[in-house]
């Protein structure tokens, strides 16, 4: 009865849409391509047969498609027929160039260089690469950083006798030597401060000194260019404080002036029968306003999708007893950055970014569908498996996995955060569903099981 209803949904969705064949992607025509295969992405009367170059191409109840098609080198001429509709189709599939490869020596420094930080949460990475998971913290400005040698855009970052870091060379400058102080910083005092929600550990420094916190059984600060105190463990110039947390719930590691704070929230007090009673929760309907996001086969936009469950997903938030903050309720622009700093000013616990799946040239609509969810930090992990469990179980979703993604919303530390791809938008049959009110409704109470399952295991 429910997949009859639903098939009676997207039937008249389709309908109001209009029945003419129509290409959503690629979006412009002639294309420029360079992967070895595309795929075309729309819609067409369900009743009549859609070709491609002569192949006939699978129809879903709604009348949506997606055809994947080989790229040769140079153009690439199609004849889309629907009905009485027919589109040709123009793809160039550039050569591909010979660029000169970009050196990646490790150039050293036979002393050492002072540089200081020039803006605000400037990544220091692992490696000299501008990606992936290899952030070891975020800088602020004005930090001295110890350069030892360079690596194409990189400056390498001493911190120990055993630790380097790498840091973008747009981010810092060199300083002539009579402004800089070469002494390592001295620990003036070091205090605890008790909130309501949160402990802070104030350590004040003579300079800012860059750091690392690592998501080791519970919470692990370093301090480097750090003298040496016999009040504190400070070895090799680093000062390392230990803080063995069972459940990770968000912590800030910020300057004020020259006194670092590390502010880590305390854990929450749970409602045995409502766990989720007062716990401030984050909603982020992702993209918005000029942003469409990705595009359904019938032309829907991945903005409007997100926002319909998220306003969902609140209802049954507040049903539960939470405290709800949307990063937008309306259809309007708000950047990656805004939407980061709302959820940390109202002190969210938990942020979760809502989305809906796409793919770039070169792989397959029709063999990728299902449910995504992605975290950046370690004490965002357990929440993304109980979710991604409870949304594939309830919706009868693919299981696309729990990934580790380097995604702006979820590299906060201020709260537990991850990212939901819902189900793939330019998949015809997770689109279908995308649609329906009821899977946007069973959606939303699956995010709450496993929120509520987070919070009480």
């Amino acid at each position: 009865m429910i997949k009859t209803l639903l098939l009676i949904f997207v039937f008249f969705a389709f309908v109001l849409k209009g029945e003419a064949l129509e290409i959503v992607y690629p979006k412009t025509n002639p294309a420029k391509i360079s992967a070895n295969s595309t795929f075309f992405i729309g819609s067409t009367n369900p009743n009549d047969i859609l070709k491609v170059n002569d192949t006939e191409v699978k129809l879903s109840p709604l009348g949506a498609f997606a055809q994947v098609v080989p790229l040769e080198i140079g153009i690439n001429n199609f004849v889309i027929s629907s009905g009485e509709k027919t589109i040709n189709f123009t793809i160039e599939r550039p050569k591909p160039t010979i660029s000169s490869p970009i050196s990646s020596t490790l150039i050293k420094y036979p002393i050492m260089n002072n540089f200081f930080v020039m803006t605000d949460n400037a990544p220091l990475r692992m490696t000299p690469v501008d990606g992936g998971i290899n952030r070891m913290s975020h800088l602020s400005k004005d930090i001295q950083l110890l350069i030892n040698g360079e690596n194409g855009g990189f400056y390498r970052v001493y911190l120990n006798s055993k630790l380097n870091g790498w840091v973008a060379k747009s981010n810092v400058e060199q300083k002539k030597p009579e402004e800089i102080d070469l002494l390592p910083a001295t620990i003036i005092d070091f205090n605890i401060h008790e909130k309501k929600d949160f402990c802070l550990y104030e350590i004040d420094l003579l300079k800012k000194v860059p750091f690392v916190v690592k998501e080791e059984n519970g919470l692990t600060l370093q301090l480097f260019n750090i003298k040496a105190d016999e009040k504190f463990n400070v070895e090799d110039n680093t000062l390392t404080l230990n803080f063995p947390i069972q459940k990770l719930m968000g912590y800030e590691a910020y300057y004020e002036g020259t006194k670092f704070v590390l502010k880590i929230r305390k854990p929450q007090q749970l409602n045995a029968e409502k766990p989720l009673t007062d716990i401030i929760i984050a909603i982020d309907a992702g993209h918005g306003g000029s942003e469409f996001g990705a595009i359904g086969c019938c032309g829907d936009k991945e903005k409007d999708i997100n926002l319909a469950i998220a306003k969902k997903l609140q209802e049954e938030l507040k049903k539960s007893g939470a405290r709800v903050v949307m990063t937008r309720g309306d259809d309007i622009d708000v950047s990656l950055a805004d939407r980061v700093k709302l959820a940390r000013d109202k002190d969210a616990a938990i942020l979760i970014s809502l989305h809906a799946n796409a793919l770039p040239d070169g792989a397959d609509p029709n063999k990728n569908r299902g449910t995504s969810v992605y975290y950046y930090h370690n004490q965002a992990k357990y929440l993304a498996e109980n979710i991604l469990n409870e949304m594939t179980t309830q919706l009868n979703t693919q299981n696309d996995k729990v990934r580790q993604g380097s995604l702006a919303l979820v590299r906060s530390t201020s709260n537990v955060s991850v990212l939901i791809e819902v189900a793939y938008i330019i998949n015809p049959d997770d689109y279908a569903l995308l649609l329906d009110n009821d899977f946007q409704s069973n959606c939303a109470k699956a995010i709450v099981k496993g929120i509520e399952k987070y919070l009480s295991n």
